[in-house]
């Protein structure tokens, strides 16, 4: 198995990598399920990080979820911070990062993206994936990626598209549960940067759209 490097004993160290490999494989069983319905979850992932060049800098990614782009960054040699909300979702992140042996390239954070603790201009490139539609105070969040991004750095938005919340709720339905989606798209999040002085760039693939927000220099 790959990585998986502990200092602890060799029981635990042998149980976390047990509990490594079956959230791998559910992992595994859950991108062969999104494939099935016409979703591929590494494809659409690399479309958002292709997009995204260059990648510099102190990077943030704000909502970690269950750690698929964070896994996409790690693999490719970056060193981040991730933050979420939940702690249960982060531990399958960690988890995921830890199967490959690359936990130890972000520093994991329980943060809430309405009062980030981080200081002013504090990161150089800032993502979000697949989030917008899940907050309860979208703008609010905005302005914190606002206030801790760097002059010269962006921040880089991705949700789904109609196609790919259809998808979404479709597959949440199957699962027995529902796919709570806010009143704020992507739309609103570009025209309210604008507003806030930034150039933003737009692209989208069948199921995800991504904002690159720049600030413009006048």
């Amino acid at each position: 198995m790959p990585g998986l490097r502990h200092k602890d004993g060799p029981g635990i160290k042998k149980a976390l990598q047990k509990e490594a490999l079956e959230n791998h494989q559910r992992y595994l069983e859950r991108q062969n399920f999104y494939k099935g319905l016409g979703y591929d979850i590494v494809k659409e992932r690399r479309f958002i990080f292709d997009k995204s060049q260059p990648i510099f800098g102190d990077i943030l990614e704000v909502g970690t979820g269950k750690g698929h782009f964070a896994l996409e960054l790690a693999k490719e040699g970056y060193r981040f911070t991730s933050i979420d909300l939940s702690e249960e979702e982060q531990k399958f992140a960690k988890l995921n990062l830890d199967y490959f042996g690359l936990k130890d390239r972000v520093n994991f954070r329980i943060e809430n993206a309405e009062h980030l603790s981080f200081k002013d201009r504090s990161f150089d490139l800032i993502f979000s994936i697949n989030t917008v539609h899940h907050l309860e105070n979208p703008f609010k969040v905005i302005d914190e990626l606002i206030r801790i991004v760097s002059f010269e750095g962006k921040i880089i938005i991705a949700d789904f598209t109609e196609k790919g919340l259809s998808l979404m709720d479709k597959i949440h339905k199957q699962e027995g549960r529902t796919h709570q989606v806010g009143k704020t798209g992507l739309s609103d999040i570009e025209k309210y940067l604008t507003e806030k002085g930034f150039a933003v760039s737009r692209d989208n693939s069948e199921f995800q759209q991504i904002l690159i927000a720049y600030h413009q220099i006048i």
